[in-house]
């Protein structure tokens, strides 16, 4: 056995020193031929001799062990080992432009790669417009998108799965983190339309909430373990997501205080019914870019920050990214 492993790596070794000499002028020249139809036509787009042209294919076949093309025939044809070979050579040429943009891009300031972690409280259109928009703008970029619960996305950043974050801060900033503030979210009491609470005059005293279940969003992470406010009733039922805790709260289950910007059209509809509490204090969760502290944004970040902050104050005019 031990040998056998040793003979097919010695082939592996063998094959591999076997197309050592392939270029990628040689690829080219091979296409041209292909697209102009002789030797002759891809010799006078690349500006060479022919004889150039014809010793460049005959090294390509010397170095696969292959005929590229039938010479049997008055006009160069393409053998099926010769047309395989072409579909490799434009996908290797299409891999090196593709490498060749990225370098460009690295040089530019423009991340490898663009990791962010987002509460689930962020206006998701408003997000994915940006992405949508960054995609075009960064085509080359490779981006990870990690949507997350109460609290998760700090937690994410904090591991290293992402670069970037988007969440509400408790206590203030880390002073090893780096904040961008992108937006204020608003908290708004409601109850489906069908509730007993939707029916009663307002404004509602706290007396009248204890009696009615009250719907609470937590979680493991540190920033749901910090969250203890807001609590009103004697009983509640807890939620680890916000789109869990909608389906309840729209089958009457009970009530919550939900961002305005998911509940505005259920409001709209009546499916919902915004709630009069008396004394009842803004509630709102700031949202801010984070990252590490000491770690610059690369150029599609800062196009991110750039672009969401925009649409965030509703101006959807496209940011055009400068150099670093």
């Amino acid at each position: 056995m031990q040998q056998d492993i040793i003979l097919c790596d010695a082939k592996k070794q063998e094959n591999c020193q076997m197309i050592d000499p392939l270029t990628l002028d040689q690829m080219h020249t091979l296409i041209a031929i292909v697209e102009t139809g002789s030797f002759s036509a891809a010799a006078r787009r690349l500006e060479r001799v022919q004889s150039a042209v014809s010793q460049s294919v005959q090294a390509m076949e010397a170095s696969l062990g292959v005929s590229l093309f039938d010479r049997t025939t008055k006009t160069p044809k393409l053998t099926e080992a010769g047309a395989a070979i072409v579909a490799d050579s434009r996908e290797v040429l299409a891999q090196m432009r593709k490498l060749s943009a990225r370098a460009e891009g690295l040089r530019a300031g423009v991340e490898g790669e663009l990791t962010i972690a987002v509460d689930a409280l962020f206006p998701m259109p408003v997000l994915i417009e940006s992405l949508a928009a960054l995609r075009v703008a960064f085509p080359l970029l490779p981006a990870t998108l990690f949507t997350e619960e109460l609290g998760g996305a700090a937690d994410t950043l904090r591991s290293g799965a992402a670069r970037l974050a988007i969440h509400p801060i408790l206590g203030g900033p880390h002073p090893d983190l780096t904040t961008e503030w992108l937006t204020t979210i608003r908290l708004c009491p409601v109850v489906a339309s069908a509730h007993p609470l939707a029916r009663l005059p307002g404004p509602i005293d706290a007396a009248e909430l204890e009696n009615h279940i009250q719907l609470v969003l937590t979680g493991r992470s540190s920033f749901a373990l910090g969250l203890r406010g807001g609590i009103v009733s004697k009983q509640i039922w807890r939620f680890a997501d916000l789109q869990t805790r909608l389906e309840f709260l729209l089958a009457g289950f009970g009530w919550c205080r939900m961002p305005s910007h998911m509940v505005e059209s259920l409001l709209v509809s009546g499916r919902l019914k915004r709630l009069d509490i008396a004394d009842e204090e803004r509630a709102e969760l700031p949202l801010h870019l984070v990252y590490e502290r000491g770690r610059r944004l690369g150029l599609a970040g800062k196009w991110l920050l750039q672009d969401l902050s925009r649409r965030l104050r509703g101006e959807a005019a496209p940011f055009v990214p400068t150099e670093p």
